[in-house]
């Protein structure tokens, strides 16, 4: 695996293509809101206000939800998804079961900063997010963080891209982060400079670029979305 920050891989790219496997149904329903986590792990915690309890997101495309990521239910999916040459070119997470589940479990057993999921649109998972407090991770070390600084990393499947819905999608992520975590101000992301679609997916949201960061791996676009500015984008 390469150098990570608390389990999430700056290799990263926010708005690379995925294949969608043929045997995405409906996770839940109409993707409407979703039960908290079963167990009350992390996704359950304080950390990120009790992500797994979020009402899902009205959207032009249809409601659009967060839903923990579950290995015993979901590895088998994103395991096929970081095995696309394209997804692995970037996340470096290519190979057996094992080696997803293991990136997966350094988010699920820590303390609730980072909760990795499934993005479930109208009742199709079709994207794979990581949201992440930014101010606890190694990335507030390049940047001046905020308390409650929120992150996101993304990846979109294939048959989704091209069609506007990085931008509809961030901009409703971001959303449902700042209306669910009051204490967050910002809602962040740290795109791949090269990533030209992935930056105009961020801007079109209602992020500005608010500086060039010089990551580990990465020249990096810093994409900040401030609560202050909500209704001016």
């Amino acid at each position: 695996m390469p150098p990570t920050y608390s389990g999430l891989s700056y290799r990263s790219d926010d708005t690379l293509a995925l294949p969608i496997p043929p045997d995405c149904g409906a996770l839940c329903g109409d993707g409407r809101e979703q039960p908290a986590s079963p167990d009350g792990g992390p996704a359950a915690g304080p950390l990120l206000d009790n992500l797994a309890g979020w009402a899902a997101a009205d959207t032009p495309a249809g409601p659009f939800a967060l839903v923990p990521v579950r290995p015993a239910r979901d590895l088998d999916r994103v395991t096929g998804w970081m095995n696309d040459p394209a997804v692995a070119a970037f996340w470096e997470l290519a190979g057996p079961p094992e080696t997803t589940a293991a990136h997966l479990r350094s988010q699920l057993d820590g303390d609730g900063r980072s909760v990795p999921c499934l993005g479930v649109l109208a009742g199709v998972p079709m994207s794979y997010w990581e949201i992440y407090r930014a101010d606890l991770d190694p990335l507030a070390r390049h940047y001046p963080a905020r308390p409650q600084d929120t992150g996101i990393h993304l990846l979109l499947g294939a048959g989704y891209r091209g069609r506007g819905l990085g931008g509809t999608l961030l901009r409703a992520t971001a959303d449902l982060v700042l209306d669910h975590r009051p204490s967050c101000t910002r809602v962040v992301a740290e795109p791949d400079l090269r990533n030209t679609a992935s930056v105009a997916a961020f801007l079109s949201a209602g992020f500005c670029c608010a500086d060039e960061l010089e990551l580990p791996v990465k020249r990096a676009a810093l994409m900040v979305r401030d609560r202050a500015h909500r209704q001016l984008l």
